[in-house]
């Protein structure tokens, strides 16, 4: 009873915050958790007519069908190819662009990169798509211009399927990188300066505070982002692969979410459509558990 009065008066204390977090979980609720009831679409023969309680269960029968399709496998290795390609590359650029930042004595010059680093991760990805084939258009594209003034040679980058991956991961990294360094500009600024100090007067060099000091100090973070990036292999963004997508490069471009959408809402097969939903949610969730597990088994950093 006494522990229950002290949380009611602490709540009454620090109510602006109960305020805030309220509507967070509001969000949450209704975006997040209410739709959990609409998983069961997956196993049904939906009818919006009949809704959930009309509609006849079919059990797995979407799943089948999902597995059996002749696009499932080319969407599913697009995915994956698109997903690792884009880890691989786009991981170590923010740590890179951190690092070096860091190490910068002139704070403006710091400043300033760092405003034009992150400034293109508040461009919508519909305006990021457009500068995109404004910049690589065969006939008008400056990017393409040098590239036939220096070459000789005209490369349709929307319109040579092997081409799609590249266009898609590096204009995401540009995106990206200055954002997501961000977070560990914060790790860096964590880390004891008198490290630094000490290791400065025993003779180290620049390089080597950086190996053996700031490396060590972000790595708690690094692995953290890095499960979180893991467990996303199969959710590849949506928006920015449909409005990429041209009759020419559909072979690479074709992702799972994109040909969920067009097969499960374009054609009203809406079961079959969060069959597809359920199948990523249950991907990443085993990538999480199995990543996160692995993870605290090696380096002791997990997310739980």
């Amino acid at each position: 009873m006494i522990k229950i009065q002290k949380g009611l008066r602490y709540v009454v204390k620090n109510y602006q915050l109960y305020i805030l977090m309220t509507l967070v979980m509001a969000w949450f609720i209704v975006f997040r958790y209410v739709p959990i009831y609409g998983l069961q679409m997956a196993f049904m023969e939906y009818n919006p007519v009949k809704g959930f309680s009309g509609s006849k269960w079919v059990g797995f029968d979407q799943f089948i069908k999902l597995f059996r399709g002749i696009f499932f496998l080319p969407a599913l290795r697009n995915t994956l190819v698109i997903s690792f390609y884009s880890l691989i590359v786009g991981f170590p650029f923010p740590i890179i662009l951190a690092l070096l930042l860091n190490t910068l004595k002139d704070s403006f010059f710091k400043k300033s990169v760092q405003t034009v680093s992150y400034a293109p991760h508040f461009i919508s990805t519909v305006v990021i798509v457009g500068m995109l084939k404004l910049f690589l258009s065969p006939s008008t594209g400056f990017i393409s211009r040098i590239l036939d003034i220096v070459s000789g040679i005209q490369i349709n980058f929307f319109g040579v399927a092997s081409w799609f991956p590249h266009v898609y991961v590096w204009s995401g990294v540009w995106q990206s990188t200055g954002w997501s360094a961000v977070i560990y500009f914060a790790a860096l600024a964590g880390i004891n300066p008198e490290l630094h100090e000490a290791a400065t007067v025993d003779g180290a060099s620049r390089l080597r505070r950086i190996w053996h000091i700031d490396l060590p100090g972000i790595l708690p973070t690094t692995i953290i982002l890095l499960i979180m990036s893991s467990a996303n292999i199969v959710n590849v963004g949506f928006e920015k692969a449909f409005l990429m997508q041209t009759p020419l490069n559909l072979t690479t471009s074709e992702i799972i979410s994109t040909y969920a959408y067009k097969v499960g809402l374009i054609q009203a097969q809406y079961s079959f459509s969060a069959a597809v939903g359920f199948f990523n949610s249950f991907v990443t969730f085993i990538l999480l558990m199995i990543i996160n597990a692995v993870s605290r088994k090696l380096t002791e950093t997990a997310l739980w």
